[in-house]
């Protein structure tokens, strides 16, 4: 009876344990809102995941896409912004990388993106100073672009600056062939081809259609666009900037170039080559086919010489390439590097006109005297200051039978100047009448006014020669002597903390030596230029101008020349200190104003032919005096 009870305890027992488990767990039991935002956050979980999956799928196709064109989807959604180009798209070179290609002259990187040069550095020549260890760069940083204006067959106006081409390199022999392909299938596109070769700083270019007759629209040239930005690479970007300029060659051999201030423009037909061309280097795109068309623009972006220190010009052209039988093919060749005359004119295709050596007689002398001259002292004296110091010694050694006759002039009309002012006195109410019997004393005497001026204008060629000369002398570049560590750029011997308006913030000493030697120059032979001929009625007083020129022209000198290369103020000074010597040489030792009065008081007493200058002038005179006088008898 005991183990029954005990039995139905136990069943009783667990029975209440059951029951309050169960209603435990009933009490547990979550909420609707709570099931609610379980069910939501699982469902968010869910979605996460499931976006993570797609994404690796894109992730998936976007990979095989850069390795194969097969995929249709891709293909299909690049053609709605580039139509045919939009295979180009989906080759593997269609991602920024570069190709480079070099010799022992001259670096060049191509972009996929635009096919074009995006980095050119010139070997072997510095920038700014010798020793400042960055090498000349041309292009940069996106400072200059090449491109396309594309017309296609369904309206559309691409440009190729912003399209990957397909680079390909190869070799031909010792040349380095890159060509740069912009496709529109697999046998359609258009080409750059870059060729360098081994020491030069001229390429190959080319470009050309193959199969693109179906895609372009051929109707109409396409537009090519070539900026530049040019990069400052001198130590004065005030004289840097003034020789920065576009020069061009059009018309079967002309040449010409756009302005170098402000903005200007120019519009040539049929041009052959075109240079955007800096100080001591220079760009140059040439062609075998001329461009009927050109439109150059040159800005000038040095609007405030102590900010603007950066850049000097804004180059611009645009040039139309032509179609045949439906593509385009042009041969053409890139030269980057420096404006040497001597490198430029073995082209033999007129790029010597580049250098700006002057035009006439002036480029004449330069370039069939001076510059052999130079080329033959610089091949044996090692310091180019020292050159330039024979070249000048020469150069008066050559001109000083000028300077000798000239001289001799002065001399005489010295002699005659007392005789010249008695006849102004004699004659001082009547000019004409002084003037008359002024040429007659010229005439007895043997005297010619102008000797003394022909001298000096012949002079004037060989001046404006050697200035253009020595700014064009690259071999001058960061070469030093005495003080100056650069002779192409300004000997600066003190830095100033502030900056004077066209003078600049230091102080060069070859243009005070330079200006001193000419004020003495000037001192010594305008005193005897003074009385040099009569002077006329109603014509400013020569001799007053002639005084304050004797101050004007140093100072002139000493604020032009302080930002111009130390080489050329180099020049000037040794020049007037040589001319000095000579002139008391030919003073003290050479011409006797004794015997050259005894002269001209034997040539009086003798009976002398009127010369054809004494003539004319007398003609003159009398007519005039004739016309004077018929005038006040009409009064």
């Amino acid at each position: 009876m005991e183990e029954k009870k005990f039995d139905l305890n136990s069943i009783i027992g667990f029975a209440l344990i059951f029951g309050i488990m169960v209603w435990i767990m009933f009490q547990n039991q979550p909420s609707e809102k709570e099931l609610a935002d379980k069910k939501a956050k699982q469902e968010q979980i869910d979605k996460e995941a499931k976006n993570q999956e797609v994404a690796t799928k894109e992730t998936a196709v976007v990979t095989i896409t850069d390795s194969t064109v097969a995929d249709a989807a891709q293909l299909a959604k690049l053609k709605g912004s580039l139509g045919n180009f939009a295979y180009s798209a989906t080759l593997p070179s269609a991602k920024n990388d570069f190709t480079t290609i070099e010799n022992d002259l001259l670096s060049l990187k191509i972009a996929n993106k635009g096919g074009y040069i995006v980095d050119a550095t010139v070997k072997n020549y510095e920038q700014f100073e010798k020793g400042s260890g960055s090498l000349v760069k041309i292009i940069k940083d996106n400072n200059a672009s090449l491109n396309l204006k594309l017309q296609t067959q369904d309206n559309r106006s691409l440009d190729t600056k912003n399209l990957f081409f397909e680079p390909t390199l190869t070799k031909e022999g010792a040349n380095q062939v890159l060509t740069m392909r912009l496709k529109s299938s697999a046998s359609a596109f258009l080409e750059y081809r870059y060729v360098l070769k081994p020491n030069e700083y001229m390429l190959d270019f080319s470009v050309r259609t193959q199969g693109m007759n179906s895609v372009l629209n051929t109707s109409k040239p396409i537009d090519l666009e070539w900026n530049l930005k040019t990069y400052r690479n001198e130590k004065s970007v005030t004289y840097e900037n003034r020789y920065a300029e576009i020069v061009f060659e059009y018309e079967d051999g002309k040449d010409d170039y756009t302005g170098q201030s402000g903005l200007s423009e120019e519009n040539p037909s049929d041009v052959t080559y075109i240079a955007f061309k800096q100080h001591f280097f220079t760009s140059i795109l040439l062609t075998d086919t001329p461009f009927a068309s050109a439109k150059l623009t040159s800005e000038n972006l040095v609007k405030d010489e102590e900010i603007d220190t950066v850049f000097t010009k804004n180059f611009k052209a645009v040039l139309p390439l032509a179609f045949k039988g439906g593509e385009v093919n042009y041969n053409m060749n890139w030269y980057y590097g420096p404006s040497d005359y001597r490198i430029l004119n073995n082209y033999k295709r007129n790029l010597d006109e580049i250098i700006p050596l002057g035009w006439g007689i002036f480029g004449w002398i330069n370039r069939y005297v001076f510059i052999p001259t130079y080329d033959f002292l610089s091949s044996f004296i090692g310091s180019f200051g020292i050159v330039i110091i024979v070249f000048t010694i020469l150069v008066r050694l050559v001109m000083s039978p000028v300077t000798y006759k000239s001289y001799l002039s002065q001399a005489k009309m010295k002699v005659l100047r007392p005789e010249i002012a008695e006849l102004g006195e004699k004659f001082k109410n009547d000019p004409m009448k002084k003037q008359q019997e002024t040429m007659k004393l010229y005439n007895k005497a043997g005297v010619n006014p102008m000797a003394g001026c022909l001298p000096a204008l012949m002079q004037i060629p060989v001046f404006y020669a050697l200035f253009q000369f020595f700014p064009s002398a690259i071999d001058l570049r960061q070469k030093s002597f005495l003080w100056a560590n650069d002779l192409s750029s300004f000997d600066a011997v003190i830095n100033l903390p502030f900056y004077i308006p066209f003078y600049g913030n230091h102080v060069s000493l070859f243009p005070i030596l330079a200006s001193i030697a000419i004020f003495f120059y000037m001192k010594m032979t305008t005193g005897d230029q003074q009385m040099s001929a009569p002077q006329q009625e109603g014509m400013p007083d020569m001799g007053k101008i002639m005084k304050v020129m004797i101050y004007i022209s140093p100072l002139m000198m000493l604020f032009f020349f302080n930002n111009y290369a130390s080489g050329l103020s180099l020049y000037y000074f040794i020049s007037n200190t040589i001319t000095i010597g000579i002139m008391l040489v030919i003073k003290n030792y050479i011409v006797d104003e004794k015997k050259i009065h005894a002269q001209i008081q034997e040539n009086k007493a003798k009976p002398k032919a009127e010369g054809k200058f004494q003539k004319k002038m007398r003609e003159m005179m009398e007519q005039a005096e004739a016309q004077k006088a018929q005038q006040k008898g009409k009064k």
